[in-house]
């Protein structure tokens, strides 16, 4: 694998969302259909979904990463990751098991709720009329699925950091699955502390979206969010030709004396 560096602790949550804004603003009709058309993909279409997540977003930070470097952008551009479509779509359906995971957590529960609703018909009410050992089971039971809830919500954010670098690596420095993921893990976890920063400020760009009626979750969180991610992942692998100011405090954090801006 190629001898690619890496910033530890260089992630500036802050810097990312307000960098983001700002060039959301200057290409927005670009970014709000490249976003659109991915949440369409990658959100609408079951099963195949999973296959997509890692090509839709290597073609997101292709773009992003373009403007960065003030390249010229495009609409259809955004496809640009099926031109590695293989590498992508394994780290982006390994990327996806919490998710998947989750989900099917939720349908057995889902199922069991109907299966327990049609044996217990006519019974509800003595369900209810239950002794003190049946209330002690019951409450055991849901003190058990609030620890597995928090271990798994724990376990999901760090597998988060851990592929956070991957596609945007496997991207631009045609990594393959097991390279890319390596690096980004070492990356992602020696930036845990901004990533976590970072994905509560993302969090909270989406409940202000949702509060607009979730019109401006899909206007503006959304685009946001991706474009953030971006910038993260710059400020980690910075390249000299940097077109913003990426530097987060404190100014030494790439190894540049003074910080200056276009890094």
């Amino acid at each position: 694998m190629t001898n690619i560096q890496f910033q530890s602790g260089a992630i500036d949550a802050g810097g990312c969302i307000s960098n983001a804004w700002e060039m959301l603003k200057a290409n927005y009709g670009i970014y709000l259909g490249i976003s659109l058309i991915a949440m369409i993909l990658t959100g609408c279409i079951p099963c195949i979904n999973l296959f997509l997540i890692g090509p839709i977003a290597g073609g997101i930070y292709y773009v992003v990463l373009r403007d960065m470097r003030a390249e010229p952008i495009d609409f259809g551009m955004m496809f640009k990751g099926f031109e590695k479509f293989v590498p992508l779509m394994v780290i982006g359906l390994i990327q996806s098991i919490p998710g998947v995971i989750a989900q099917v957590i939720q349908y057995g529960a889902r199922f069991a709720e109907i299966g327990m609703g049609g044996m217990g018909s006519g019974r509800d009410f003595e369900f209810f009329q239950t002794g003190r050992g049946d209330t002690a089971l019951a409450g055991g039971i849901m003190v058990i699925v609030v620890i597995v809830a928090i271990a798994f919500v724990i376990f999901s954010v760090i597998w988060w950091a851990v592929f956070f670098f991957a596609v945007p690596l496997a991207m631009e420095y045609d990594l393959s699955p097991i390279d890319a993921i390596k690096l980004s893990a070492r990356a992602g976890m020696s930036n845990i502390g901004g990533l976590i920063v970072l994905l509560i400020f993302e969090a909270m760009l989406v409940l202000v979206g949702m509060l607009l009626i979730c019109i401006g979750m899909f206007l503006i969180s959304i685009p946001v969010i991706y474009l953030a991610n971006a910038f993260a992942y710059r400020q980690v692998f910075p390249l000299i030709e940097q077109q913003f100011n990426m530097a987060p405090p404190p100014p030494t954090a790439y190894g540049f004396g003074g910080g200056q801006p276009g890094y």
